[in-house]
């Protein structure tokens, strides 16, 4: 992986000749056809999308961008970070596809992230000379996002670059500030993203994994490009990536809130309910993995020691996005993201069914988090986590697919489940 945006590749070409680039050759350009069908995607946007519905309907706006699923959201990366995916390959050719819808369609996705941290993910392979924008469309919508969103975006990963996209980012060095152009990276195969986020819970086009795969393979002999990390057996101690199960069985009283959730949620139940933007800031990569590594050596963490709230929250949400098994369980999953098709005076009767069918300690930890997220919720009016807000974090972080993908079309149901369940909460855990 490496940032290269600022290197010299000789002058720069022209407007003119930057158009006629070969971006793929033919064979490039045939490859099959994704594995799953797309769907309909949705998302809670404040303003332009519909949060109630679990589908964008085929008069919707929007429909006719967001059911290519070209733009996903993906959960958190490996520092806690929301994770925005854009697939070149999904992009249909020009005269089928508005430009300026899909930017106000990327514009609104982003909107409900660009207050915390975030990574962007781009697979270039599949963009061809078909489906390709247009320079103008590309400057303007470089310009079209302001500050807001280039401030908390930490990285953009390019994944499988080609000449063409390191010298179009060359001819646009003038419109880019150094400080964003810092973020760029250039990731030349998938496993090298491993370092980023874990790549099963990326929806990966099948097309992308099969060049991805053609690539290596096309290495001469004694070039080997790098792997994925090999999961190595649990530690006797271990507690991330381990059923809640496990970990009640060997806690010393028996306690089914785990002790992650215990240390992180009493130490920013002291000093984190009025810092703003609690849950939106990633923390160092460092201490992340350090203090993951003590939990799981058995060792005690005192977050009071280290004073850091960030690294604390980040704990928190990686904890559960690790488990093995979603807090709210895989058997919730078509119940929560259909929940909105539930009337509105059934909702608080449903929410105690489901909450009442979870394992004991599923429920239980469940009902501390809760608990804890009401408290931050109260102090929204220092530290703007409003149950919205809180939602759109934890949301992805409380449900995901069995196959650890999380696309618009669910993402939006989750995070509206989640904010109806802190909304109601009085009523479900009594």
């Amino acid at each position: 992986m490496s940032s290269e945006l600022l290197v010299d590749l000789g002058e720069d070409p022209s407007t003119a000749q930057l158009g006629q680039l070969k971006l793929t050759t033919i064979e490039d350009q045939q490859w099959p056809a994704d594995e799953t069908t797309l769907s309909k995607s949705e998302t809670d946007m404040s303003q332009r999308f519909d949060a109630d519905s679990p589908h964008l309907s085929w008069d919707h706006p929007f429909y006719d961008i967001a059911r290519h699923q070209i733009i996903e959201v993906a959960g958190d990366d490996n520092f806690g970070r929301k994770v925005i995916v854009f697939n070149a390959c999904r992009m249909p050719p020009h005269h089928q596809l508005d430009h300026h819808k899909l930017l106000m369609y990327l514009k609104g996705t982003l909107d409900q992230y660009v207050e915390s941290d975030y990574t962007l993910i781009y697979f270039h392979h599949g963009l061809t000379s078909e489906n390709k924008p247009s320079l103008s469309w590309l400057r303007d919508a470089y310009r079209e996002f302001d500050r807001k969103y280039k401030k908390n975006i930490k990285a953009l990963y390019i994944v499988h670059p080609t000449m063409f996209i390191k010298t179009l980012l060359i001819l646009f060095k003038p419109f880019i500030s150094l400080k964003f152009g810092r973020k760029i990276n250039y990731v030349s195969y998938l496993s090298e993203l491993e370092d980023v986020v874990k790549c099963e819970q990326l929806i990966i086009p099948a097309r992308v994994k099969e060049y991805d795969n053609k690539l290596r393979a096309s290495l001469k002999s004694g070039a080997e490009p790098p792997v994925s990390p090999l999961h190595s057996p649990p530690l006797p101690n271990q507690v991330f990536g381990v059923p809640l199960a496990i970990l009640k069985q060997r806690s010393q009283d028996e306690d089914p809130v785990p002790v992650v959730m215990r240390d992180t949620i009493n130490f920013l139940s002291e000093q984190g309910l009025e810092i703003e933007g609690i849950f939106r800031r990633s923390a160092n990569v460092t201490l992340v993995k350090e203090t993951q590594l003590q939990y799981n050596s058995g060792a005690t963490v005192n977050f009071r020691e280290m004073e850091d709230v960030h690294l604390a929250a980040v704990i928190l949400k990686t904890f559960l996005r690790e488990l093995p098994e979603p807090l709210l369980t895989y058997q919730l999953y078509n119940d929560i993201v259909n929940f909105s098709s539930v009337p509105t005076d059934s909702q608080v009767e449903q929410l105690k069914t489901l909450m009442e069918s979870l394992p004991e300690e599923n429920n239980v930890s469940l009902r501390y988090l809760i608990a804890f997220l009401t408290q931050v919720s109260a102090n929204s009016e220092v530290n703007k986590m409003t149950n919205s807000n809180l939602a759109v974090v934890f949301g992805p972080n409380l449900l995901w697919g069995r196959d650890n993908a999380m696309s618009l079309s669910a993402i939006g149901p989750i995070n509206n489940f989640t904010r109806i369940l802190l909304d109601q909460q009085h009523l479900v855990f009594t």
